[in-house]
């Protein structure tokens, strides 16, 4: 009894020491190598960058996959290894690679950075600075937040977005530096020179010790002001007298709002395993301590919280286990009697809480995989109990005092209760080791399953006879049932006039015709396989639930502004507001064309997308219409917008897995993959029903510009490449000529030369002069400039050059369906033998979980019929008690034809390997008393 008691409340410590998480925390190894190279173009970057980075990283063992992305400015390289590698191992093995890569890259590209990604990358809270003041005020309240945020333990990260760096901006001024006759390169060079750390060391005069320093670093902006660039016998010409030095913002590449209104948000990120209630109230507890030193035109406000959504939905689960703990005890009582049920019934809490000690230990969350998992076992794990008990119910009904009738029943019973709670566990024993990402998601089931029953046999072969030993009694109900057992063994009971009577004359009826009967039940099986066969439900990857937050994307072709698409996002945005049923949006818009790359977890998307937005829905309970409802309502709002598409994507429940239509087009030789896209492109849009939201990784139709150097015509007015380079760069970001770290400065400050706003442009690359030994010449005579078709990120996978094609589907309407009829379409053309076309995301993950699937429940129905064969030593009745699982898995079927449900790969293949374990027990009950 002491044992009990411990472990009840080594339970209960362990229950309210567990991280609370809506959703499962699958952790992958997986890294993403960036490169960052200024002005690079894609063709470049992939040669320069990628292709070093995928020859080292691909001598690395236990990497599975390797997503490489050449882009303007920099390359990323994704690393994606075995589920179940070691992540330690995987991090120090991927940057043993990056530098040994790094002897391979140009000069001038930066420090690779190597990051783990993880899987969920939503925050669970967005934390929002709203007000009508500069944006300088906006920005270091914002720092000042995040900075007190990211101390706390739990917290990985708190990013800043809709702000713009800080920098400190030298506006030259062309004319003034014709007049002082000082080249930009001569300018660069001093300002450069000027700006060094200089290690002068020290003097050891033999009676002393003294430290030399000579201060040369750049610490405020009026430092740079006084930097001297041209001097003569009577005057010194400083920075001062040729430009305009300022601490100011980058050009902005984004806008952020918040319902509405100018913000600058921090999204949080919580440490895995870190709770993610506790994470956000820590959060909450800082703002509000900081809110009374606010400005008074400023605000914060929350957005996107996961945190009631977390507690919701784990009290929802709750209150459905308690609901059916009670359902549970209303059948035992009602069958068994108060004093019996509630020794079958104490069995329920010492299991859960015996297996919340082993997932604390294994250092899993609360989620609702776990609650699940104790759900599916509420209603086995008293059936150990139940027989236990109701055989020394009847002993005592018989005679005997209740501690011999409980040790009789706990020795009689022991192996058919042991036999059946092992064919169970049998049964979930394979889903410990399913592989990839799923598998990770899918095996707090098993584990918690697995776990409730092992404390469950605990209960009814020790502590149930325990407590039966110490408050058994045969009660009324129990002398009624042995009077009626007598009455069976002793007459005919197809004479009785209840239900047992009328069930014993079908019986009769049924073992007297039993080829008949036999025949009837296959047919019935057959038939059940046959219609569902033709006319079952499709399947799905995962099921889908009503979500609570949701994600819009707005897409527009060209060559637009950051405030052009500024602009096209808030009239997007302001025809969602004025949809009933949102409680928040935070938009955030990005420079067309500049859509990231993606990940395993988040595909890599056409580059046209101009901005995001992410919105929170009322509770269901708080709004009249449906999720779907509201989010096709968004569709037709925004449907008439020209030039824009609106993508409107669910929060994905179950692995994340992106659109459900990936196709991936390969080949070494690039040119024969932007003809098959187009083509199949051109298939789905016209020819297919039912898809929507397509989108390809085609670059855009848009324009760059080339400025081609005549390298002999250059040379001979005594110009290069190098001097063309920098003075282009005056008239578009500037050119960074080193770094300065101000007081309070979290990163170091660029310091950036350019020409004025009215010298930039296009117009001004024409006008262009650089300074030669023969005078100021007009660039225009030695470069072309001329305009091309763009080039957007370059993608490839094991290094295999790779597009593809990402498309959603309408309400209603099955992924699984489309996909057979894209890939029969694909299948009957004719395409060139250097082209690979397959299917990724949830069609790759579904099939490799259904294969998983099949080979669990094979696995499972052998381990259950070895079980089963040591149990009863006979082939025949192991095999007979087998055969329910097949009228199950018929019965499934059935189920789903009725309901018209789609099959899931994961839940529906779960269910049906789980059940397996659990039918055969009563069989395993009959058969043994039978024997």
């Amino acid at each position: 009894m002491l044992i009990m008691v411990m472990i009840l409340i080594a339970g209960m410590v362990a229950r309210y020491s567990i991280p609370i998480e809506s959703e499962p925390q699958v952790e992958v190894p997986m890294f993403a190598v960036t490169v960052i190279h200024e002005g690079i173009a894609p063709e470049d970057s992939e040669r320069l960058l990628v292709m070093p980075l995928e020859t080292e990283l691909r001598t690395v063992q236990g990497v599975d996959e390797i997503k490489s992305f050449g882009s303007e400015g920099a390359a990323t390289v994704m690393v994606e290894f075995d589920a179940d590698y070691d992540l330690d191992r995987a991090l120090v093995d991927v940057r043993e690679a990056v530098n040994r890569a790094k002897a391979e890259f140009p000069s001038t590209a930066e420090e690779p950075l190597v990051e783990e990604v993880a899987t969920d990358e939503a925050p669970i809270l967005q934390i929002n600075v709203v007000g009508d003041v500069p944006e300088r005020m906006l920005y270091n309240v914002a720092l000042d937040l995040r900075d007190q945020i990211e101390a706390l333990p739990n917290v990985l990260s708190a990013d800043l977005s809709g702000q713009r760096d800080e920098v400190l901006e030298v506006v030259i001024d062309p004319n003034q530096l014709e007049a002082y006759q000082v080249s930009s390169e001569e300018l660069l060079n001093t300002l450069m020179r000027n700006n060094r750390l200089i290690p002068a060391g020290s003097l050891d005069t033999g009676k002393g010790r003294f430290a030399v320093k000579v201060p040369s670093i750049i610490e405020r902006a009026q430092d740079v002001f006084d930097i001297p660039i041209r001097s003569s016998d009577d005057a010194v010409v400083t920075l001062g007298d040729v430009a305009t030095v300022r601490r100011t913002f980058k050009d902005r590449t984004s806008f952020a709002r918040v319902n509405g209104q100018r913000t600058i948000s921090l999204s949080l990120i919580k440490r895995t395993n870190a709770n993610i209630v506790d994470t956000i109230d820590a959060t909450k507890l800082i703002v509000e301590a900081y809110r009374p030193r606010l400005p008074g035109k400023i605000a914060v406000t929350y957005t996107q919280d996961q945190g009631p959504f977390a507690v919701g939905q784990v009290a929802e689960l709750q209150g459905n286990i308690m609901t059916a703990l009670a359902l549970v005890m209303v059948v035992v009582v009602a069958a068994m009697g108060l004093r019996s049920g509630i020794i079958v019934g104490l069995g329920i809490p010492v299991s859960f809480l015996f297996s919340l000690i082993f997932v604390y230990l294994v250092g899993y969350s609360f989620n609702f995989m776990v609650m699940f998992g104790m759900l599916l076992g509420l209603g086995m794990l008293i059936d150990g109990a139940i027989v236990v008990t109701e055989y020394a119910d009847r002993k005592m009904t018989e005679g005997y005092a209740s501690r011999a009738a409980f040790l009789l029943a706990s020795k009689r019973m022991f192996w058919p209760v042991t036999a059946s709670i092992a064919t169970t566990l049998a049964a979930f024993l394979p889903l410990m080791f399913w592989p990839g990402v799923a598998g990770k998601f899918m095996r707090y089931l098993p584990v918690t399953v697995f776990t409730v029953l092992s404390g469950s046999l605990l209960y009814a072969l020790i502590f149930g006879p325990v407590l039966g030993s110490l408050f058994g009694k045969a009660g009324r109900r129990d002398k009624h049932a042995l009077s009626t057992l007598r009455e069976l063994e002793e007459g005919d009971p197809t004479k009785l006039k209840s239900i047992t009577g009328w069930y014993a004359r079908l019986l009769t009826y049924a073992a007297r015709n039993g080829i008949v009967t036999i025949g009837l039940t296959v047919s019935v099986i057959a038939s059940i396989f046959w219609a569902y066969g033709n006319y079952g439900g499709g399947l799905i990857f995962f099921s889908e639930a009503e979500p609570k937050f949701a994600t819009v994307a707005v897409r527009a072709r060209g060559n637009l502004s950051v405030e052009e698409s500024n602009e096209l996002l808030l009239e997007v945005e302001n025809r969602v507001l004025d949809v009933p049923g949102i409680r928040s949006l935070n938009a955030k818009t990005s420079l067309s064309g500049q859509a990231g790359g993606g990940s395993m977890f988040r595909p890599s998307s056409g580059g046209d997308r101009i901005g995001q937005m992410y919105l929170e829905l009322h509770e269901e309970s708080e709004r009249d219409l449906s999720s779907t409802a509201i989010l096709e309502r968004i569709r037709f709002q925004t449907i008439d917008i020209p030039g824009i598409v609106v993508e409107v994507e669910k929060h994905e429940m179950g692995p994340p897995v992106g659109k459900p239509i990936q196709i991936e087009f390969s080949s070494y030789n690039r040119d024969l993959l932007e003809p098959a896209v187009s083509r199949v492109r051109s298939f789905m849009q016209n020819e297919l029903v039912g898809i929507r939201d397509i989108e390809d990784t085609l670059s855009l139709p848009g324009v760059e510009w080339i400025l081609s150097v005549d390298r002999a015509q250059a040379a001979f007015y005594g110009a290069d490449v190098s001097q063309v380079g920098i003075a282009v760069q005056l008239v578009t970001n500037g050119i960074m000529v080193g770094e300065y770290r101000p007081d309070r400065a979290a990163d170091s400050v660029d310091i950036r030369v350019r020409f004025p706003e009215a010298a930039r442009g296009i117009r001004a690359l024409q006008d262009l002069t650089i300074a030669t030994p023969s005078g100021l010449v007009p660039i225009s005579n030695f470069v072309e400039l001329e305009p091309r078709a763009n080039v957007d990120t370059l993608q490839r996978v094991d290094g295999i050059p790779i597009h593809q094609i990402l498309a959603g589907v309408e309400p209603g309407v099955l992924a699984d369906y489309k996909v057979q009829e894209i890939e029969a379409w694909i299948n009957e053309q004719e395409w060139p033998g250097q082209l690979n076309i397959r299917f990724r995301g949830a069609n790759e993950e579904q099939e490799q979980s259904l294969e998983f699937v099949g080979f669990a429940f094979l696995m499972s129905l052998l381990l259950m019929y070895i079980l089963l064969v040591t149990q009863f030593n006979s082939f025949y009745q192991s095999g007979l008690i087998l055969f329910a699982v097949v009228l199950s898995t018929a019965g499934v079927l059935l189920g789903l034809l009725i309901t018209g449900g789609a099959f899931s790969a994961v839940l529906t293949g779960v269910g049906v390997v789980a059940l397996a374990g659990i039918v055969v027990n009563n069989n395993i009950v009959l058969i043994d008393t039978y024997n």
